[in-house]
């Protein structure tokens, strides 16, 4: 079993910026990729970054130069920093992470999600 713990969604004024966390924990072998997704109103779900385990990053065009995604392997965890924020990243952004579990099972996980609002 592993689990997604998101933290630093929010509200914030076009132009700002916001951090987002996300820490995987549980029965982990292996992360061989982690990242986060977002989903707005009426849309699909999309990517907006991830890495893999090898330091491999990938963005979304509409967020190159503007995001960046870190990760810090021996905590688990992945930092999406945020900058010059849109009214169109308004959106639930979910964290995901894919790899095996201590008994070398494929997972595939999601975090509960959390709120970016970019309004003024």
């Amino acid at each position: 079993q592993v689990q997604l713990v998101e933290s630093g969604g929010g509200l914030v004024q076009p132009g700002g910026s916001l951090t987002l966390i996300c820490e995987a924990s549980g029965s982990i072998f292996s992360i061989n990729a982690m990242g986060w997704y977002r989903q707005a109103p009426g849309k699909e779900r999309e990517l907006v970054a991830v890495v893999t385990s090898g330091g491999t990053s990938n963005y979304a065009g509409s967020v190159k130069g503007r995001f960046t995604l870190s990760r810090v392997n021996a905590m688990n965890t992945v930092y999406l920093e945020m900058k010059s924020l849109k009214p169109e990243d308004t959106a639930v952004y979910y964290c995901n992470a894919r790899g095996y579990t201590s008994d070398f099972k494929v997972y595939d996980a999601w975090g509960q999600g959390t709120q970016v609002t970019v309004s003024s």
